[in-house]
């Protein structure tokens, strides 16, 4: 997954140009030795002289017996005039001190610590960056980049679990705000909860990630993820695949021809026609080496269709009373398929009343949601998605068609 970081650039410029300035008049004696060069350099920071700002620093460095205030001046042209320069390392070290000088006005404090973590991130120094962007906030900082650099900082220091919290944090923030996350967070964030192998967390992210730009190698990850997590129940394959032809993520013949056949077995082969009719129309079934078996199972599933359609004229006639609700369900699940959506959901409805009959209802519920998008009725189908419960894989499946319905609705 590629990760882009955000928000460095601004933070490097602003923090240094925000410090552009003369330190100004001060109740406390600055020598000539001292004040001179220190306020040359200031003079040359005008002009974005960096680097001759930075050499009449020095000589304000060279006089002996500074005082604590003359330490803080000299620091504080300091760190400006190498940040200007394009030396962050010294920039860093320099902003550091002066942030943490008992010199410094407190309300300038924060704008230091905020500098300096900013120079610490350029040269890579990751512990220090996250070190002092974490004292910025506990400050009361609220800058939007510096939290930036913060969590990017924690996550190329390899502290996983600490970036998961801290952008955790950030999303919830948003989502009470209403506000939309940066793709780049939610990258983040499914990076860091890999790290650490955090199943819970990597699915969220991933989730959000489909929920807010729903590409396509977010699809192929989120659903490969839920079909891979341990306890995940192999009774839900044709499921997945259901979702794959809807997200279009279906990859390669065999895919397609797996799903087509375990529709088959299950019962349904205007599922199977379906699935094998997406097949021929995306150019991957009908074509190559394998053409001639495709077109056999193509084949078997229209014949298996033709059959279904002269069992199900046969039953109509028959009492629905004398059915249990599965039988009552599954019939009705053919009928939407085959397009004869309201006679299919009634009858899914009222099979689905008798609890009894499922041994797994929220497969059941799965399925039904499902039906009703077949039916174009999404509204209904979210409403009953958001109902399906349980650690199998059926909820995972739900909360990503409800994520996927709520886009199309």
């Amino acid at each position: 997954m590629r990760l882009c970081f955000i928000g460095l650039c601004w933070i490097a410029l602003t923090g240094a140009s925000a410090l552009a300035q003369e330190p100004g008049a001060s109740a406390q004696t600055v020598r000539p030795e001292s004040g001179k060069p220190i306020q040359a350099a200031s003079e040359l920071l005008k002009s974005k002289k960096g680097k001759e700002a930075l050499a009449k620093v020095r000589e304000a460095q060279a006089v002996g017996d500074r005082t604590p205030y003359e330490n803080y001046l000299v620091e504080r042209v300091l760190g400006q005039a190498a940040a200007t320069a394009g030396e962050p390392s010294i920039a860093a070290r320099a902003f550091e001190n002066v942030a943490t000088s008992p010199g410094t006005p407190e309300g300038e404090r924060r704008q230091f610590l905020a500098a300096a973590a900013s120079q610490y991130y350029l040269v890579k120094n990751y512990a220090k960056t996250a070190e002092l962007a974490a004292r910025y906030f506990k400050d009361g900082g609220t800058e939007k980049s510096v939290r930036t650099i913060y969590v990017q900082a924690l996550y190329l220091g390899n502290d996983f679990a600490s970036a998961a919290k801290e952008l955790m944090k950030d999303l919830e923030a948003d989502e009470r705000e209403n506000k939309t996350p940066a793709e780049e967070q939610l990258q983040l964030l499914a990076s860091s909860c890999s790290q650490i192998k955090d199943a819970a967390c990597y699915g969220k992210a991933m989730e959000m990630l489909v929920a807010y730009y729903p590409k396509r190698e977010y699809w192929l990850s989120v659903i490969y993820g839920i079909a891979t997590r341990p306890g995940f129940s192999e009774r839900l394959a044709l499921d997945v695949a259901r979702l794959k032809i809807e997200t279009g993520t279906m990859r390669g013949a065999d895919e397609y021809l797996d799903a087509a056949q375990l529709a088959l077995q299950e019962g349904f082969p205007m599922d199977a026609v379906r699935i094998i009719d997406k097949g021929y129309a995306s150019g991957i079934l009908g074509a190559g080496p394998e053409a001639a078996r495709h077109k056999r199972l193509k084949d078997m599933a229209a014949k298996n269709l033709a059959d279904d359609k002269k069992a199900l004229a046969r039953e109509e006639s028959q009492s629905g009373a004398a059915k249990d609700g599965r039988a009552l369900f599954n019939e009705g699940f053919n009928y939407v398929l085959l397009g004869r959506t309201e006679q299919g959901l009634a009858l899914m409805e009222k099979g689905i009343r008798d609890a009894k009959a499922f041994r797994r209802l929220e497969h059941a519920k799965l399925q039904l949601g499902y039906a009703y998008h077949l039916a174009g009725q999404n509204q209904k189908a979210i409403q009953i998605l958001k109902t399906v419960q349980g650690a199998d894989g059926a909820a995972a499946l739900a909360r990503l068609w409800v994520i996927r319905l709520s886009r199309a609705s």
